[in-house]
């Protein structure tokens, strides 16, 4: 694939970048969607999958919404496979920088079943700054979740273990974590900002909500109203590997100029 890149002085020159396979994977599943991607975003998605497999991350990547091309059919696709489709129900706002839930009907079923994990993370990049709602994860029957500012605080729950701060800004990339060793923690922008132990992996049988917490069909849901510019679930990751991931997602996020 041969694309058009600008030097330091603002001429265009042409250079052939080799396409990761995944990266072209993943523009042909938005494609036969019935979506579209730029030449810009499709450059952001290749340097992404490749930066992701240099630091060793990409195997522990399960599902991956890079929430490009303005439209539900793209950002439904999931980078990693051609499972995991998201489904978006309520309503949302789809822009170049990210989709935004309503905060009242709004999510997005991942199909993902976190009871499929031995071990688990949550990531979440918030492009506003709100206090109300919950932002991603399930709750069917206990709570594996990620709150990035509940009236001034995050929660980041995953059963009996529970990570809380003071967070007064909910913009920036947000990572929940429990790795192999049980450690239980969540980053913001790579700053490790809560620890404890967590010594149950024994995850729900129920799928991850993205905009919202998928709740016990008895209650109603937890709706949430940050605007998403990137979201993944998969296995746990360490402190070196939450920062790699961190350095990663905003190198992408600044070739889409929707960096924080």
């Amino acid at each position: 694939m041969q694309i058009s890149i600008s030097n330091s002085i603002g001429s265009n020159i042409n250079s052939k970048v080799r396409t990761d396979p995944n990266a072209l994977a993943f523009y042909s599943r938005v494609t036969a969607a019935g979506g579209s991607l730029t030449a810009t975003e499709k450059a952001a998605i290749n340097q992404l999958v490749s930066d992701l497999k240099a630091k060793g991350l990409w195997s522990l990547m399960k599902a991956i919404y890079p929430m490009v091309g303005s439209s539900a059919a793209s950002c439904a696709q999931n980078l990693v496979s051609s499972s995991f489709t998201g489904t978006f129900a309520g309503g949302w706002t789809f822009a170049s920088t990210g989709v935004t839930p309503n905060g009242t009907n709004a999510y997005m079923n991942t199909s993902f079943n976190t009871n499929a994990l031995s071990s688990l993370h949550y990531s979440y990049y918030s492009r506003t700054n709100t206090f109300t709602g919950r932002d991603m994860g399930n709750e069917y029957p206990r709570a594996y979740d990620l709150i990035l500012s509940l009236g001034g605080t995050l929660y980041q729950r995953f059963n009996t273990s529970s990570v809380t701060a003071t967070n007064l800004n909910s913009q920036g990339f947000y990572i929940g974590t429990q790795d192999a060793t049980n450690l239980h923690r969540v980053f913001r922008n790579a700053t490790k900002i809560g620890l404890t132990m967590l010594n149950d992996n024994n995850y729900n049988n129920a799928n991850v909500w993205i905009g919202a917490v998928n709740k016990d069909v008895m209650s109603s849901p937890y709706y949430g109203i940050n605007q998403c510019a990137f979201s993944s679930i998969g296995d746990g990751l360490t402190n070196t590997q939450a920062s790699d991931f961190y350095t990663a997602v905003q190198a992408f996020q600044t070739t889409l100029s929707r960096q924080l």
